[in-house]
């Protein structure tokens, strides 16, 4: 028995709390109440009121406290709970939950669907605020069609390729501080004579912490994209002509990604309140429609299943790579000690 090696307690927690946290959203979906981002978001909030000023310095600060505040957070629940039998799993399991949201996306996402299957549109222009931030009042069926698609893709990579990815690689407090970065590039992040430069950190560090999750959640919409009657060789080919040319670096890869795959046409002009903007074309296909949006929508879902996947494994080899490195170290050490002793 002494020569049986079973695997180490922080390697199965962190592989476990990926597994349990996605099946999680999968079966629940976002929590109905108190939910965690929606507290971070009022203490965000209330936090700009007490420092906002015009200033780079400022919000980066702002940001930077928030952020790293969360996943310290996030590892002192995460050690209070390891005494408890159990306790680790369950940790980053509620963390990895309460920080995905594709079962809420595609709930949305398919509500939108329906209300434009049925011609309602006073009913798709209400749900679109939930999906994404532009004005939808003057949009027609097409354009909120475009608008929801849009929204699921470059959404698969915000709410449940990244928190995934980063709970593989930095566990719960790593899903969290991402999490955290990207609920404020939401609320301070984008153009506005308040946020120009006051949310100019907010908006670097979430698209900094999005570039992997991006970019793995476009190539796993390529190749999955047969699971929606797509090309792959399209799919890929859209993706490297027309991702770069979104002004967002991460939702242009998604976009792309999924304007190839499905084989529409993305892209075009979005208000935003006073601000408007012209986005380039992606892909070269008519545009989308309702049965395009539901496809959208089983096409986010393979993307997150293959994607928790591959974070699992990942979390596992990372753990395997970490325990290797220690047990050299150690060895190094204890053979030191012996030469020293000779």
């Amino acid at each position: 028995m002494s020569g049986l090696k079973f695997p180490q307690p922080a390697a199965v927690a962190t592989v476990a709390a990926v597994a349990l946290g996605w099946l999680a959203d999968r079966a629940l979906g976002d929590p109905a109440r108190h939910h965690p981002v929606a507290g971070f978001g009022m203490l965000a909030t209330r936090t700009e009121r007490l420092v906002w000023w015009p200033s780079r310095g400022r919000g980066t600060l702002y940001a930077v406290t928030l952020v790293a505040g969360t996943g310290m957070a996030a590892a002192g629940l995460g050690r209070v709970l390891r005494r408890i039998p159990g306790g680790s799993v369950a940790a980053g399991t509620v963390v990895l939950w309460t920080t995905l949201g594709g079962r809420s996306l595609e709930r949305v996402a398919g509500e939108l669907a329906g209300a434009l299957e049925a011609g309602d549109l006073g009913r798709a222009r209400a749900l679109l605020p939930s999906l994404a931030g532009r004005d939808p009042t003057h949009l027609d069926a097409a354009g909120l069609c475009r608008a929801g698609l849009e929204s699921v893709a470059e959404n698969t990579a915000d709410a449940v390729v990244g928190p995934l990815l980063w709970g593989a690689v930095a566990g719960a407090p790593g899903a969290a501080m991402y999490r955290a970065a990207n609920t404020l590039d939401a609320m301070v992040g984008h153009r506005s004579p308040r946020y120009e430069r006051f949310g100019w950190a907010a908006a670097r560090l979430d698209d900094l912490l999005t570039w992997p999750a991006a970019r793995l959640g476009a190539l796993l919409m390529v190749a999955l994209a047969g699971s929606v009657h797509g090309d792959r060789a399209r799919a890929w080919a859209v993706l490297r002509r027309d991702g770069a040319s979104h002004p967002s670096p991460n939702a242009g890869r998604m976009e792309a990604a999924a304007a190839g795959a499905l084989g529409v046409r993305l892209g075009g002009t979005n208000v935003y309140g006073e601000r408007v903007e012209h986005r380039p074309t992606l892909g070269d296909g008519p545009p989308p429609g309702p049965a395009d949006l539901r496809r959208a929508i089983r096409l986010s879902r393979a993307t997150g299943w293959a994607a928790a996947a591959l974070c699992m494994l990942l979390a596992a080899a990372r753990r395997r790579s970490g325990e290797s490195r220690h047990r050299r170290v150690l060895c190094r050490s204890r053979c030191s000690q012996k030469a020293d002793g000779r």
